[in-house]
């Protein structure tokens, strides 16, 4: 297999379907983050057993992952898309069962605690990273809405994730000094409220 197809040289890339696109547009900057965000949930993941049941969901991620940075090189229409509302289900449900286990926040806290939960909140910070490039990409191509949906709740998982695995290694999260009383006692109806309203 030829690995090196010089088409790049000129810094060009080919989406899905044989569009050529420039190497730095918000695009390729968005599906290459999450490839990004892949590989360091795969790094992370070497320090996990093969019977980790954690590992098994962060494996089941890596190919949802790998779905949207599909549709996110694929213009519309080209192919039918791969995410959908079964995977913001998926990711939903995940933070619903992590979230409520360690005790409430309410202050903000620093990333950190466990080298488990470290890594949990560095994927946090490159699941924020890869949001802005699928929202900047938005206002000027057509792309598959529901990834960015799921893209905005991964930062969301791998946070409660991570205070999840600080709890249930006995490591306290630690609160940032600075900062006053920020969180409230929201619900998921509340939420569910408010989203009807906007």
């Amino acid at each position: 297999m030829q690995l090196y197809t010089k088409t790049g040289d000129k810094g060009l890339t080919k989406l899905v379907g044989g569009q050529s696109v420039a190497k730095d547009s918000e695009r390729v900057q968005a599906y290459g983050t999450i490839d990004e965000l892949n590989s360091w949930i795969g790094y992370l993941m070497c320090d996990l057993s093969q019977e980790d049941v954690l590992r098994e969901e962060l494996l089941e991620l890596q190919h949802y992952l790998f779905d949207c940075g599909s549709d996110l090189s694929t213009p519309q229409g080209v192919y039918p898309y791969k995410v959908d509302q079964s995977l913001v289900d998926w990711i939903e449900s995940k933070i619903d069962l992590y979230a409520p286990i360690p005790p409430e926040l309410e202050t903000f806290i620093l990333p950190g605690g466990h080298p488990l939960a470290a890594s949990l909140h560095v994927a946090r910070t490159i699941a924020r990273r890869a949001e802005r490039h699928i929202v900047a990409a938005m206002w000027s191509t057509d792309i598959n809405q529901e990834v960015l949906i799921f893209v905005n709740r991964l930062s969301d998982y791998f946070f409660a994730l991570a205070r999840f695995v600080n709890y249930q290694m006995g490591v306290k999260d630690i609160p940032y000094e600075r900062g006053s009383k920020v969180f409230h006692a929201i619900t998921k109806e509340d939420v569910e409220r408010w989203s009807k309203k906007a």
